[in-house]
């Protein structure tokens, strides 16, 4: 997940994308209860496996904060791994993961479903259940008409260009169809049908096992027609959640307190432990990992670890250790090399850099081995069923200049050429990433040209908009992505095919564009076997690298600090980050 994307039309059937097998039946009862707890002792890695300082006590003002803007607070478009993560306290999509440390975290539960979905005719069809008695803030139950629009809405990719499009990709629309706003008269009940007041049926182009995992999506959070305002809708929230939304200053900071109309006896996986958020936007990084090892700040909401400056402070002194979380998670952090800005549209060109650029600057960049990662040369993490270890770009850690050299002969840059490369400025390992860029390929001639840009920007309006990336010489773009959930589809769909390109902007896939590999992602969704299907997607992952338009740059590991006096403490493998619904305060 974000970054993330995906627009194509790949083929789909049953068996074939995603199986079941990840997805837990029954009720989504709370997973901090009993298994994995770990007390309330400090160690290094507490919180990996099991549940730090655990508590039932309710009370107290979370204080968040995050380095950028949020890209959006409305559910129908968010597409951050934080955002999904903290968004589960004001919205209750269909289905959601297990809030649990470990494995489990990667099971499926009811949320406003009472139970998985069901499918019919092969797999085509797929049926939820809306619990009764949920309601929005104002006293309105919840009902599945607001599911149904609440989906419907997130289609309009003019007004909502950021966020996932998996429901255009899958859902039998009608031709022509262009959302709720601008198509408000067209019949949908050929792509989601309610029969009742509390049922939602979801109707497929082709069969999808799945299909379960859209339903976790933000983008089943129901939304109240009447409410609606489009795309200022993220300033008038209506929460099902059991936090509502109070103050809301636009990049700067809102607060949450609770929604008096949330019944614990509806929601099966919700403590609801503080009373209250209070989260502050673009604040300095280094800023914050000072705040949380003081007391004055609970959590770093981005979730992506402390940064350089703080590495030595939190990883050398043994009482400062007792309060850090170590997980390997299944994203890589990846700059994109983009065939559309020349001299890169020459394959040598490219080589150029995959062989100049020194791949440990790229780790220290990112904290070294421990906190940033593993050197990757696949763009698949080892976490992907289906990894295979290669490296078709030999180089050592420092770089081969004989090869990239020999590469800027053949492709007629003999001394070398001048370039520009984007990075998310808010983000200091992002910035340290293209200062290692641009000093190792200045070794061979390649001039590089920084430009940074905020976050809550950078794909909509610049890395990820094609016609600036021309424009603006955007040859290189710092980029990282982990899978909306753990599968080759899953992890590789939204980076390598070329039909999730948006030229209005949006898209993680910012360089890759390559027919055959649009071809190989449709044939292996469609592979019975899985073994075989695991073989196409290293196949795929292959194919990509022998394009020279990802360098891969580390499969990642985060520091994460706990902030003093939290309660319920544990990294959801399904964020690879804290699970922001389970805590709570001493």
């Amino acid at each position: 997940m974000r970054n993330k994307r995906w627009r194509a039309l790949a083929a789909l059937t049953a068996a074939a994308a995603l199986t079941l097998s990840a997805c837990g039946g029954g009720s989504g009862d709370d997973g901090t209860n009993g298994d994995g707890a770990s007390g309330a002792t400090p160690a290094f890695n507490a919180a990996l496996d099991g549940v730090y300082n655990p508590s039932d006590k309710k009370g107290g003002v979370i204080k968040m904060a995050n380095s950028s803007d949020w890209d959006t607070l409305d559910p129908g478009e968010t597409y951050y791994g934080f955002s999904w993560n903290f968004a589960r306290l004001y919205g209750r999509s269909l289905l959601m993961f297990r809030a649990a440390p470990g494995d489990a975290s990667n099971e499926l539960v009811p949320d406003l479903a009472e139970d998985l979905g069901k499918p019919t005719d092969g797999g085509k069809t797929w049926t939820y259940t809306i619990r009764k008695g949920v309601k929005f803030q104002d006293g309105s139950e919840v009902k599945a008409s607001d599911v149904k629009y609440a989906v419907l809405r997130s289609t309009d990719k003019e007004t909502f260009p950021n966020g996932p499009a998996y429901f255009e990709q899958f859902l039998d629309l009608p031709e022509g169809y262009q959302g709720p706003y601008k198509t408000p008269d067209m019949n949908t009940d050929q792509a989601i049908t309610t029969p009742d007041d509390y049922t939602i049926v979801f109707h497929l182009k082709q069969p999808f096992a799945g299909f379960d995992y859209l339903a976790q999506l933000t983008q089943t959070m129901p939304v109240p027609q009447a409410k609606d305002t489009g795309a200022e809708y993220r300033n008038v929230i209506q929460s099902t959640g059991p936090y509502m939304f109070d103050q809301l200053e636009p990049g700067k900071r809102f607060t949450m307190v609770r929604n008096p109309e949330w019944d614990q006896a509806t929601d099966p996986n919700r403590k609801a432990l503080p009373d209250g958020y209070d989260v502050s936007l673009n604040v300095n990084a280094d800023d914050i990992d000072q705040r949380l090892q003081t007391g004055d700040l609970h959590v770093d909401v981005a979730g992506t670890g402390v940064q350089p400056a703080a590495m030595s402070q939190v990883l050398t002194d043994p009482e400062k250790k007792k309060n850090v979380d170590n997980p390997t998670i299944a994203r890589l952090w990846y700059t994109s090399i983009n065939p559309t800005v020349k001299p890169l549209d020459n394959i040598e060109c490219r080589k150029a850099i995959m062989y100049g650029m020194d791949h440990k600057s790229y780790q220290t960049a990112y904290g070294g081995e421990f906190a940033g990662g593993e050197m990757a040369t696949t763009i698949m993490p080892p976490q992907i069923p289906g990894y295979e270890k290669f490296d078709l770009y030999p180089a050592g850690e420092s770089g081969d200049l004989d090869a990239a050299k020999a590469a800027l002969e053949k492709c007629g840059q003999p001394d070398g050429f001048d370039i520009s490369m984007g990075f998310r400025s808010d983000r200091p390992k992002e910035e340290a990433t293209a200062e290692a860029f641009q000093q190792a390929l200045k070794r061979v001639g390649i001039n590089l040209t920084l430009k940074g840009y905020p976050t809550a920007t950078y794909f909509s309006e610049q890395c990820g908009l094609p016609p600036f990336v021309v424009k603006n010489d955007l040859g290189l773009c710092t980029n990282g992505w982990g899978a909306d959930w753990n599968d080759g589809f899953g992890f590789l769909s939204q980076i390598v095919d070329s039909r999730v390109i948006r030229e209005t902007g949006g898209s993680s896939n910012t360089s890759v564009r390559i027919p055959e590999v649009d071809k190989m992602l449709d044939e292996a969704v469609v592979e019975l076997d899985q073994a075989k299907r695991e073989a196409d997607w290293a196949a795929i992952d292959k194919r990509v690298m022998e394009e020279a338009v990802i360098y891969p740059g580390v499969d990642a590991k985060s520091v994460l600090l706990r902030g003093q006096g939290l309660t319920n403490v544990f990294v959801n493998n399904s964020y690879g980050m804290y699970d922001y619904m389970e805590l709570g305060l001493e």
